[in-house]
């Protein structure tokens, strides 16, 4: 009898401690996607005169010099003891990778504008769920099946969606040109763009690889990854023609705003990559995509149109095939 009591408690107890796990990493990604959703209307809340007044690359440089900063602080209060861990240079250099592959795709960005319109840049850098999907299953070994690779088919048809629904807005006519919907891309453009796809599916799943592989608390990874990228963020800020402005010129409440939360949700996204995977990753972005829409309908008294319904339902038969729900 007593036996039979200890397993009935044990049960519960673990019933209990997966409940709230799961829980947790549902308040995770749900803030993660409301985060990332919300950079998109904040970027236009800054505007003025339809310009964006500050520099974009002091603003990387500070959203990164928080991240230090809080990672900084956790590793004191929640992971003291890993300060005695006798750590070699063969542990930090790997982080300063991530950096400077995301300071090449920053570059990649501007260069390719001249060979291809904008419409066609967000349309085909979609490509990026299946090269991240593709190093992931390569150098993290993990296989995917059919329905998983047809989910992820199906996140890259979403942002297809949202491209297309947000090239145009209500009060224009049918027969009128609409800006920026006139595709067009070099040879050249092409070649870039794949670089591109494939530069930001390596950073990714690197970043993922390293923080699994080492045997570190994730708060000093963190402060090894964000080192480096006020380190290379700042070069590139220097660099910039940008640098001739101050460095706080142009800033209000809302770039403050824009601040905290990246900073947040790239802690909450080490997290993700750390416990999870960059699959997950790709599926908050996703998911991102439909919440910017709706910001943008209660912000901005934009429309919803039949294509972000029909994101609605890629997602969910998307999330249905990967997780089984």
């Amino acid at each position: 009898m007593q036996k039979i009591m200890e397993y009935h408690w044990t049960t519960k107890l673990r019933l209990l401690v997966f409940s709230s796990h799961i829980v947790h990493w549902g308040l995770l990604l749900t803030l993660s996607v409301l985060i990332y959703g919300s950079h998109a209307p904040l970027i236009t809340l800054c505007k003025v005169d339809k310009k964006i007044p500050f520099s974009s690359s002091s603003c990387v440089v500070l959203i990164e010099l928080a991240k230090f900063i809080v990672s900084l602080g956790l590793l004191f209060l929640r992971d003291r003891h890993s300060l005695h861990i006798a750590v070699s240079w063969k542990h930090v250099v790997p982080y300063a990778v991530p950096a400077l592959l995301y300071a090449v795709n920053n570059n990649l960005v501007v260069f390719m504008q001249v060979h291809m319109d904008p419409s066609t840049f967000q349309v085909l850098s979609n490509l990026k769920i299946a090269s991240t999907a593709l190093l992931y299953s390569a150098a993290l070994r993990k296989r995917l099946n059919h329905r998983q690779w047809l989910s992820l088919a199906l996140l890259m048809a979403t942002g297809i969606c949202h491209t297309y629904s947000s090239m145009g807005t209500p009060k224009q006519k049918v027969d009128e040109a609409i800006p920026g919907t006139q595709f067009h891309i070099t040879a050249l453009g092409l070649l870039l763009l794949l670089v591109y796809c494939i530069v930001s599916g390596l950073a990714a799943v690197y970043t993922e690889l390293i923080l699994k592989t080492q045997r570190l608390p994730l708060n000093l990874q963190n402060l090894f990854l964000y080192f480096f990228g006020i380190v290379v963020n700042s070069g590139a800020h220097l660099a910039s023609a940008e640098v001739s402005s101050g460095f706080f010129d142009g800033y209000s409440w809302w770039v403050g705003v824009i601040v905290v939360t990246q900073a947040l949700n790239g802690l909450l996204m080490s997290v993700v990559m750390k416990h999870s995977s960059n699959i997950t990753r790709l599926f908050v972005i996703s998911c991102s995509m439909l919440v910017n829409a709706v910001y943008s309908v209660a912000l901005f008294n934009l429309q919803l149109t039949p294509l972000f319904f029909v994101s609605v339902f890629f997602i969910a038969m998307a999330i249905h095939l990967y997780y089984h729900v």
